[in-house]
């Protein structure tokens, strides 16, 4: 199996510069932070617009006509008993409607992600491939995704989706950059809503203060005013730099940016339901050197009118009282993050990746098996209380644990049967089918207790007629 590594990127302080790249139109006011409306905890990802949350996971590896590397992605639409298998949607360059054309290394779905992009009540995706290959979206309509697409101004090389005007239309926000004498970098805001050929209302190139641009991009409103804010990671080689908070104002995401302690990817989401977004991530201390080698620690900066709080923070590992397991060299505990109410309390509950966590002991340990933990949420804040833990030798859940199959290499908590609570998408990109690394996902039904394997579905490419050779099915999920 191959791992994916996260290239690390420079960085130097400075101020941020904005630059109009579009003449900016006339945004709707914000609401106010005293009455602003909350988000939903877990939001409806709704290609065809049924009221049931559909499902969207890539293949980028995967073999097409003898063309290694091409790629694919696959939509699993939701229904009133979660996903429905039966009618999946595979989607790849050679799809009637979508640009280009199936390439050996062409890595279509490296990256997707979910946003109603033009406004008109149905989820779009946006799907990513080859580095600097322009990024593709995907729009949905009632009946599903069709293959009508367009070219977004972006690239590639890293995207998110968020409302960072408060304007109710979804923005993407990406890796790219105008080129310029300094070799400045940073990241470029596409203001919604967009045309059906993919233009934006306006953009703006965002410079954040660093010599090369972040490496992720985690949207959410961490203030309570109702407009998605974003923080940004940043590090180079081995060093690890501040993160940046970004304010999302009525006028787009502010100049003025907050120094968090470093992270690396994360979710915003109402933990401790004060009406704030608290950021969740992984902490990597001043150092990406072992991260590979790392046991994983998550921390929760708590959300405030400002912003993440640079003092209220709390870290959580797998020695954490009441978290299940054991914290081992290497088991990188918040190598992925997701968050969603998973129970109806109100909170939002966080699920945490454990890839590289070995199953069994002695001469049964199998290697980087992998498993997951899901942390609640609670009045108090996050914590252990509560919390459970899943891999492929727990009673209920289909297959078995095997050596590098990273189980809970992707966790996406998603509303995916329309009555509002989370269920729980884990991904295995390194699952061994009738093929080496073919993938698989499974989705654990939420309850008032939790998640559950009763009613528990499981899937690979076989088993929904996509191509399995090679695909690491799995290898991202669609997310807001």
């Amino acid at each position: 199996m191959r791992r994916t590594l996260t290239a690390a990127l420079a960085a130097t302080a400075a101020t941020a510069l904005v630059v109009p790249l579009i003449a900016a139109g006339t945004a709707s006011a914000a609401t106010g932070a005293t009455d602003a409306p909350r988000a939903p905890l877990t939001p409806l990802t709704d290609f065809n617009h049924d009221g049931y949350g559909d499902l969207a996971v890539s293949a980028p590896y995967a073999t097409l006509g003898g063309k290694t590397n091409a790629g694919y992605v696959t939509v699993v639409y939701g229904s009133e008993n979660g996903p429905d298998r039966a009618h999946p949607k595979i989607i790849d360059r050679g799809t009637a409607g979508v640009p280009g054309e199936i390439t050996q290394d062409g890595n279509f779905g490296s990256q997707v992600s979910v946003g109603d992009l033009d406004g008109d009540g149905f989820t779009d995706l946006a799907v990513g491939s080859g580095y600097g290959d322009k990024l593709l979206v995907l729009w949905g309509s009632k009946d599903g995704l069709t293959g009508s697409a367009a070219e977004l101004p972006a690239t590639s090389a890293g995207f998110s989706t968020g409302d960072f005007n408060g304007d109710g239309h979804r923005d993407l926000v990406s890796h790219d950059f105008p080129e310029n004498e300094d070799d400045r970098a940073g990241m470029t805001v596409s203001y919604g809503p967009f045309t059906r050929g993919g233009k934006p209302a306006r953009q703006e190139a965002v410079y954040t203060g660093q010599t090369f641009g972040p490496i992720d991009l985690i949207p959410g409103d961490a203030n309570g005013d109702g407009i998605d804010d974003l923080v940004t990671s940043h590090g180079f080689e081995e060093s690890a730099y501040p993160s940046r908070f970004w304010k999302g104002t009525k006028d787009g995401l502010s100049q003025d940016t907050k120094k968090l302690k470093s992270s690396l990817g994360g979710a915003v989401a109402d933990v401790d339901g004060d009406g704030y977004g608290d950021f969740v991530t992984r902490d990597n201390g001043s150092s990406n050197d072992d991260n590979e080698d790392d046991k994983g620690t998550v921390r929760v900066d708590y959300g405030s009118k400002d912003g993440p709080a640079a003092t209220r923070t709390k870290k959580i590992t797998q020695d954490s009282a009441g978290v299940p397991g054991v914290g081992e060299t290497g088991d990188q505990f918040g190598a992925d993050i997701s968050a969603g109410d998973v129970n109806g309390d109100g909170l939002a509950d966080v699920a945490v990746g454990v890839p590289n966590e070995d199953i069994g002991s002695g001469s049964a340990k199998v290697a980087d098996a992998g498993s997951f933990v899901l942390l609640k949420g609670a009045r108090g804040g996050l914590s252990g209380t509560g919390a459970q833990a899943f891999d492929q030798s727990k009673p209920g859940v289909p297959g078995a644990s095997e050596k590098r199959d990273w189980f809970g290499h992707r966790v996406l908590l998603a509303d995916l049967d329309g009555d509002g609570p989370a269920e729980l998408t884990v991904a295995a990109h390194g699952e061994d089918g009738a093929y080496q690394d073919s993938g698989a996902v499974w989705v654990f039904p939420g309850t008032r207790g939790g998640l559950t394997t009763t009613g528990l579905a499981s899937f690979g490419p076989k088993g929904l007629g996509a191509p399995e050779r090679n695909a690491t099915f799995g290898q991202d999920v669609g997310r807001g």
